[in-house]
């Protein structure tokens, strides 16, 4: 794989892993028009621990009180004031969970998925987000609890399939769950850290091929670059997301699917 390439790519994850495109769809259609469909999978979850990194620093003033409220309250020493940062704990910890069990359900549902499948997901998303934009919820919250946690874990979990933007589903089922649009934001990408680690984790074991497969400069190229677009992609979505804006994504993923859709079934 050349810098070229991987720039490329870094620029695709940076764009998709933030903006409700699908970074997964959008790289591995990528991968098929640029014939690095045979790059190891560990070289796209590194462009994807390039984005996490963007969302450690937007989010470290809130990461760093969840981590202070938990050793409080392993320590016994949580206070009332401490309430609602331990039920966004647990919200995390039990979206995490059924990330993670739904995840390996459909893994090799979601390794199967042929181009034109990918495409049509990306029109399944560009709907989802018009939808979820036009849903109001009776009652709205402030903050992520244990049902959130499971609603949007399982959103997230159904992310795994490419094409179903992880960000976008799960902003979406927080918002359909009752999160107020602020909230409904940090927690999709608070839930994001523990679901990059843990693939990047399962991933090492292609570490050996990776390297034989991408050069170490290219590799920096392409993580550089996915977190520098990631981290103003985060930063603008965040804006959309607090003005109801997610349907404008809409207005791309459904042509643009759709045109793919019928490229895949002709070629």
């Amino acid at each position: 794989m050349s810098i070229f390439e991987a720039v490329l790519l870094g620029l695709v994850q940076g764009l998709g892993e933030f903006l409700p495109i699908s970074s997964s769809g959008h790289l591995a259609l990528a991968g098929v028009f640029m014939g690095t469909s045979d790059v190891p999978m560990l070289f796209d979850i590194m462009l994807h621990v390039a984005t996490l990194l963007a969302v450690l620093i937007v989010f470290r003033k809130r990461i760093g009180s969840l981590f202070a409220v938990l050793g409080r309250t392993l320590l016994r020493k949580a206070g009332p004031e401490d309430t609602a940062e331990q039920k966004l704990i647990v919200a995390l910890l039990a979206g995490t969970a059924v990330t993670a069990v739904i995840g390996f359900a459909i893994k090799d549902v979601a390794d199967a998925f042929s181009p034109f499948m990918i495409s049509c997901s990306l029109v399944v998303t560009g709907f989802l987000l018009f939808f979820s934009g036009k849903y109001q919820p009776k009652k709205t919250v402030p903050g992520a609890g244990l049902v959130q946690g499971l609603i949007v874990g399982a959103a997230q979990g159904i992310g795994v399939l490419p094409g179903i933007s992880r960000s976008g589903i799960t902003i979406a089922a927080s918002l359909i769950s009752g999160l107020e649009r602020k909230a409904a934001g940090e927690y999709s990408f608070l839930l994001s850290v523990f679901a990059i680690t843990g693939a990047f984790i399962l991933e090492l074991k292609d570490a050996d091929t990776l390297v034989s497969a991408v050069s170490p400069a290219s590799l920096i190229a392409g993580m550089a670059t996915a977190f520098l677009v990631g981290f103003l992609s985060l930063k603008f979505l965040l804006g959309l997301i607090n003005r109801g804006k997610l349907g404008w994504f809409a207005f791309y993923l459904v042509p643009a699917g759709v045109s793919l859709a019928i490229y895949f079934a002709t070629v």
